[in-house]
């Protein structure tokens, strides 16, 4: 079901999305209101569930994360029962930082992360791979972002 925001709950979401260390004061100052009701309709937002989560985004060539891939991925059948050990054993693989299910040849689109090739290699081998339920795989290995927006437009 489609929430209903007003401006005031759509230029919190603008100013979150953005910053989401921003101080309660200080987003009450830019949306024009006083901080007690600001921090309601943070809440409100959060407890609704229209706000799932804080995170910082971390820039991963700077921790040692040097290669990033999509890979998508067919089952070996396209039933509940696959769908379910494929998003099971996914979710225990750390370097998948995002798992999609899609229509199209794939079943699903992984995002997934490695410090370099060989790591990335292995990782495919050992552990993505041996998924039992796991038909075929095609790997396309991002050479460059040029956009990369946590930041969703609101309608």
């Amino acid at each position: 079901m489609k929430a209903k925001l007003d401006a005031t709950d759509r230029k919190i979401l603008e100013i979150l999305q953005t910053n989401s260390n921003i101080t309660n004061a200080q987003l009450a100052q830019e949306i024009g209101l006083s901080p007690a009701p600001t921090l309601e309709r943070v809440k409100k937002l959060e407890n609704s569930g229209i706000i799932k989560s804080y995170h910082a985004v971390v820039d991963m060539a700077s921790v040692g994360l040097g290669v990033c891939t999509f890979v998508t991925v067919s089952l070996k059948g396209h039933n509940k029962d696959n769908i379910a050990k494929f998003i099971s054993a996914i979710q225990q693989i750390e370097e998948v930082i995002e798992c999609h299910h899609v229509t199209g040849q794939a079943d699903f689109i992984l995002k997934i992360v490695a410090p370099d090739i060989p790591a990335y290699q292995n990782l495919m081998l050992e552990k993505v791979s041996n998924i039992e339920v796991v038909d075929n795989m095609q790997s396309t290995v991002i050479l460059s972002t040029f956009k990369d927006s946590k930041v969703v437009p609101l309608p």
